[in-house]
């Protein structure tokens, strides 16, 4: 289908407009229930000598919930509370700021395991996501 238009990839600038456009509607159709869009909540652990041995990257968007990204541990550090730990700070934090819910998602070969047991919910699987395998969407009612 040709509509007389150009279709681009966008370069940087282009890319942070689109996603403005966005954030303006969703919040046009809901306000903001929290000070700012979005409000980082990262925290990492090092050992004594400063090196980062596991960290969590999450974030308060838009309407109190608590979206969680990224939570790694360093292979040597695994099973020995340090990610439960991490995940604990962060979910402390984001119920301290008015939050009710957090969201992730994780692979199959990943930590599905680790957050069932911390209490999260699986609302979707996308199956093949890669090939053979599962990504899970889990949340949790904070």
């Amino acid at each position: 289908m040709n509509f007389g238009y150009d279709i681009t990839i966008p370069i940087e600038e282009e890319t942070e407009y689109i996603g403005k456009k966005l954030l303006q509607f969703n919040l046009e159709s809901i306000p903001l229930s929290q000070e700012k869009p979005f409000i980082e909540i990262n925290r990492c652990i090092k050992d004594k000598n400063g090196e980062i041995i596991g960290g969590i990257l999450a974030c308060l968007a838009l309407w109190n919930v608590l979206s969680i990204e990224t939570l790694w541990v360093k292979r040597e550090y695994r099973n020995q509370g340090v990610a439960k730990q991490l995940l604990s700070i962060v979910e402390t934090e984001a119920r301290n700021k008015g939050c009710n819910l957090a969201y992730l998602s994780t692979y199959d070969f990943q930590a599905k395991d680790f957050y069932l047991k911390n209490g999260y919910k699986i609302f979707g699987v996308l199956e093949d996501c890669p090939k053979d395998h599962k990504l899970y969407h889990l949340s949790k009612k904070l």
